[in-house]
């Protein structure tokens, strides 16, 4: 996994590409799309690291958001043609109490310009050609809005939020609350998860380093599971485990240490089947320093893999150490 500092303009596949180029990697996918204009983290998988991509589309964000008072545009964001023009009456304080109203669980519409697909097609290519479609309104949640800075027309935020939330939107929320309407003018993602921007590097950076000093930068797939639980198998249930048998362990999937600490049950040992027990915790499975895959863990100890890391003579993981984190 490599963290990406996505330039300003670039779209998060562009830069994808670029990255991939420059790692010469087979297979490569990043872990949430970020806009053209927004710059920050975006965390770009490759090879058997794709497997586990959900994991960061479906953690927590943190956004630095610029919003323009007083103008909406068709698009919530400075992209798009300017729709309305309103004056801004309000003052810092009725600004935060607009901000605070949306923190919590609410309704969002997604905009029209989005990647979200309607009959297999984008909703921005249907809002290309001036066509608008009905959206259902999805539920999302805001746990924090920081008013970093007012200057009427513009406020900057830092806003944490759950996934699939769209800031542009938020943007354009609270303008009309505050009675003059607002864009998003500036966005910039701090954090994805446990991730965070301070730790990605730039295009730039990155092509100006020499083949070896890139691979270095490239972290475990263990950086996008930290927040997992580790188990540990010794040689011949990770063989089982690798081969989607299911297993029953012993102890709690806390115990790291405790190896080997899992046996396998007769009436479990058959391959993944459809049921696997979605309301079960994820943990991250190993043997010896080498990551398995994730796996689920039901109360009653029965271990069921999820997604597994490949062992083929062509694709051969290399041994990462556990993350300490």
């Amino acid at each position: 996994m490599l963290l990406l500092d996505k330039p300003h303009g670039l779209s998060s596949n562009d830069a994808l590409m670029r990255a991939r180029r420059l790692l010469n990697a087979a297979k490569a996918g990043h872990g949430g799309t970020l806009d053209p204009m927004a710059t920050g983290l975006l965390p770009l998988m490759f090879g058997e690291a794709t497997k586990f991509a959900d994991d960061s589309l479906a953690a927590d964000k943190t956004y630095l958001a610029e919003l323009t008072l007083g103008v909406a545009t068709d698009t919530a964001d400075a992209e798009g043609r300017p729709i309305a023009q309103r004056e801004v009456r309000c003052d810092e304080a009725q600004f935060r109490a607009a901000a605070a109203a949306f923190v919590g669980e609410i309704e969002q519409t997604p905009p029209m310009h989005s990647a979200l697909k309607r009959d297999g097609k984008p909703l921005y290519e249907y809002a290309r050609a001036g066509i608008e479609v009905e959206r259902a309104a999805r539920r999302v949640t805001i746990h924090a809005i920081e008013v970093l800075s007012f200057a009427a027309p513009v406020a900057v935020i830092r806003v944490s939020c759950s996934k699939g939330t769209y800031i542009r939107t938020l943007a354009a929320d609270i303008g009309e609350r505050l009675g003059c309407g607002a864009h998003l003018s500036g966005l910039r993602r701090e954090r994805v998860g446990a991730l965070a921007v301070a730790d990605a590097i730039t295009l730039p950076a990155l092509e100006a380093l020499a083949p070896a000093e890139r691979a270095a930068r490239l972290a475990p797939v263990d950086a996008l599971l930290a927040g997992l639980p580790q188990v540990r198998l010794d040689a011949a249930l990770a063989a089982r485990f690798l081969h989607g048998q299911r297993l029953h362990a012993s102890v709690e999937a806390g115990e790291a240490s405790a190896e080997p600490a899992l046996a396998a049950t007769p009436a479990a040992q058959g391959p993944v089947g459809p049921r696997t027990g979605n309301a079960a915790p994820r943990v991250r499975v190993y043997h010896a320093e080498r990551l398995l895959g994730v796996a689920q863990r039901r109360a009653d100890g029965l271990l069921i893999p999820l997604r597994l890391i490949a062992t083929g003579a062509a694709d051969e993981p290399r041994n990462i150490p556990v993350a300490s984190h």
